[in-house]
């Protein structure tokens, strides 16, 4: 089951077991954050767009019966998600495509999506730019094979209507996010910034939005902050990890 530089984490609040590599990939926070802040329908047809290693995927399986189907480009990271579906019993909910989001279309239907999940590259491709060494984890961290118009224009056309779009992604980013999901009919519905501590800069964001959504209505959900004063986990956060 697991290949060299492999491990077995879990995630205790869904009871997931997930293939990790320090190596080639290991799941974040942010994909925790994304799976518990994504409205789930109880069925139909979910997508875990940019899936990585499938964390997400993995952890919202255990809140509904849709079918999950999950997209990586990278082919070892996809081998990964698959093995963890089997290491979970899960290979009748969940489905790995080994591709590029820009072959979704020949997989899924336009029109047909219920909820799309997608924790995708959060650093522009700029040349300057310092990538990290390892390919893997510098197309997992930069725009270097998709980028956020691709990743929300493909979401928008894989949605139903009134389907929800949930992302994870920088603050930094927030305008052009917001600019992007409204080009592509995703009318962005509510937001919540991640903080570190109380005190410091947010660090992480998450969105959700609706296809061909109203625009009234955009909440601004109450601050998380991930750590308390001692660098223990705060309650919140804890319990999406350890499930008290």
């Amino acid at each position: 089951m697991l290949q060299p530089n492999e491990r077995i984490d879990q995630l205790y609040a869904d009871d997931i077991k997930i293939i990790q590599s320090s190596e080639f990939f290991s799941f974040s926070l942010d994909a925790v954050l994304l799976a518990n802040y994504a409205r789930v329908p109880k069925r139909g047809v979910i997508v875990d767009l940019c899936a990585g290693n499938g964390a997400v995927g993995l952890f919202i399986s255990r809140k509904t019966t849709a079918h999950i189907y999950q997209v990586e480009l990278q082919e070892r990271l996809a081998d990964m998600a698959q093995r963890s579906i089997e290491l979970n019993d899960l290979q009748e909910q969940l489905t790995v495509y080994p591709m590029d989001l820009k072959n979704l279309f020949q997989k899924i239907k336009p029109d047909s999506v219920d909820l799309l999940v997608c924790n995708p590259p959060y650093f522009k491709n700029i040349p300057t730019a310092i990538k990290n060494p390892n390919p893997y984890l510098a197309i997992a961290r930069h725009e270097i094979t998709t980028n956020l118009d691709e990743v929300i224009q493909t979401a928008s056309k894989a949605l139903k209507m009134n389907g929800r779009f949930a992302m994870v992604h920088r603050p930094d980013r927030f305008l052009d996010i917001l600019d992007h999901m409204r080009t592509h009919r995703i009318a962005p519905k509510r937001v919540r910034f991640v903080y570190p501590k109380v005190g410091k800069e947010a660090n992480i964001l998450l969105i959700e939005g609706i296809k061909d959504g109203k625009a009234e209505g955009f909440k601004i959900d109450s601050p998380l902050i991930t750590y308390d004063e001692t660098g223990s986990y705060s309650p919140e956060v804890k319990a999406m990890l350890y499930g008290c």
